[in-house]
């Protein structure tokens, strides 16, 4: 099997997927792989570029020890750089056709989603999955609107031949209603990265989502 083949499915098998900075990771993990999350995202906004590329190594290892998948938040050049699984956009990033071709066929790259012409547009590109939100309201997406359960009902229709995860503002209590709403997988930020206990977390969310 190969590399690309392995990443893919092991992004189809994906249920929770955890986006973290450094310093979130250094709590959260590995207790957070414990509780059931099989994707990471580095989300570094600041810093130079050689120390973002030094903990996304760190996480590689880590991420290799749990059988989960790495992927790098903007640029695909640390990306590739560190030896992530894949890249993932948002809509104001870099365009995904660019971004594909740099980082090739084998290389995972997801796009952020926040309105039903967004998902189709990603539906029709070269996305391996697409992040869906923000569900409810977050401070890591300030100034952006919650889109509700309303485009989580839309993606459960219109997305289902590939992989997306609802996002934003998302945590145990809630989750049950954005698994109601379709949602199989789900991605979260403060949930678990805030958590006292990462790995009750995680194994919360897990739970609500496998029995979506």
């Amino acid at each position: 099997m190969s590399i690309a083949d392995v990443r893919r499915e092991r992004l189809a098998r994906a249920r929770l997927y955890f986006v973290t900075d450094a310093a979130g990771a250094e709590h959260a993990l590995p207790a957070a792989f414990d509780g059931g999350v099989d994707i990471v995202q580095l989300r570094e906004k600041a810093g130079p570029d050689d120390a973002v590329v030094e903990a996304a190594r760190r996480l590689r290892a880590l991420c290799n020890e749990h059988d989960a998948l790495l992927i790098v938040n903007d640029r695909p050049d640390l990306a590739l750089a560190c030896g992530a699984d894949g890249v993932h956009v948002g809509q104001d990033d870099e365009p995904l056709d660019s971004v594909r071709e740099q980082v090739g066929p084998e290389f995972i790259v997801g796009i952020s989603t926040h309105s039903p012409e967004q998902v189709k547009a990603a539906m029709s590109s070269t996305a391996d999955y697409l992040g869906v939100g923000p569900v409810y309201a977050t401070p890591t997406k300030e100034g952006r609107a919650p889109v509700g359960l309303e485009l989580v009902r839309y993606a459960a229709e219109h997305a289902a031949t590939r992989p997306w995860f609802a996002i934003g503002g998302i945590d145990p209590g809630n989750a049950g209603a954005v698994a109601a709403a379709g949602a199989t997988r789900i991605a979260v930020v403060r949930a678990i990265r805030d958590a006292e206990d990462p790995r009750t977390a995680a194994s919360l969310l897990r739970g609500v989502e496998a029995h979506a």
